[in-house]
């Protein structure tokens, strides 16, 4: 059993807040309404979250789990494009294939394969485990699509003479796409070799502080680093795959209007 949070032992928690907002104020950065806007945010969305997941554990209804796993599915592909700055409306439907269908196929196979729950579309293991990879597919998404289609429109002059001297599209776009998956994947191939030495990653974190004995929840954060590294890589990897007929004319040009 955890130890529970009182709410005045929360609210000591959001004093410790007053430390980066000093020094915010202090150095003039601009940033302070944002974090305060961020802050209030993810408290109320955090909270609504805690209140709908308990009724989703209670009810346990496959229908109700996949409509949830449907919006966050959904929420994410917006917030990837958004941040990586290109248009929601050209390369929505195209983005959501390549995340929704990385991030089903992985936690499925770890579900179904690796824990085979009962019954299997448990709630308790279903809307966490494609929670955490979908979450965490989030920035590998966004830095490959942001690398990859600044790197095309920053070096203009030399992906088009890439296409001058006879390669294809495929050919022209591959060293840009190459440095834009090896900037998606180097942050997370650095944390997995620093993961338990330098730090104690959440969901095994969460477990012992759970009551897990420690072998039992480092199996589960192997099992889930597999799962994140895996379904990040065929995101990033699919996303700019199937970008690319809307992404380019019929000259293979990079179109200007695809990004916001």
């Amino acid at each position: 059993m955890t130890v529970d949070l009182s709410i005045p032992s929360l609210l000591w928690m959001y004093a410790l807040m007053l430390v980066p907002l000093g020094i915010f104020l202090y150095l003039r950065l601009g940033v302070a309404r944002a974090l305060l806007i961020g802050m209030a945010r993810m408290s109320v969305q955090l909270v609504l979250v805690g209140l709908y997941l308990k009724y989703i554990f209670q009810l346990n209804n496959p229908a109700v789990s996949l409509l949830w796993v449907a919006v966050m599915l959904v929420v994410a592909n917006l917030a990837v494009l958004s941040k990586a700055g290109i248009r929601r409306g050209v390369f929505f439907w195209r983005s959501l294939a390549a995340v929704a269908g990385s991030t089903l196929f992985v936690s499925g196979w770890f579900i179904l394969v690796a824990i085979r729950p009962e019954p299997l579309y448990d709630a308790r293991y279903m809307v966490p485990i494609v929670g955490m990879v979908l979450g965490n597919c989030l920035r590998g998404n966004v830095l490959s699509l942001e690398r990859f289609y600044s790197g095309i429109r920053q070096n203009e002059n030399e992906f088009t003479t890439y296409l001058m001297l006879g390669a294809t599209l495929r050919e022209a776009i591959r060293p840009y796409l190459r440095r834009a998956l090896k900037a998606a994947v180097n942050p997370s191939i650095a944390t997995m070799a620093t993961m338990g030495i330098v730090s104690l990653p959440g969901m095994m974190t969460g477990q012992i502080l759970g009551g897990a004995l420690p072998m039992e929840a480092i199996k589960y954060q192997i099992s889930i680093m597999i799962c994140i590294f895996t379904a990040m890589v065929a995101a990033s990897l699919a996303n700019i795959l199937l970008s690319l007929p809307v992404a380019f004319d019929d000259h293979q040009r990079l179109r200007e209007d695809i990004f916001s």
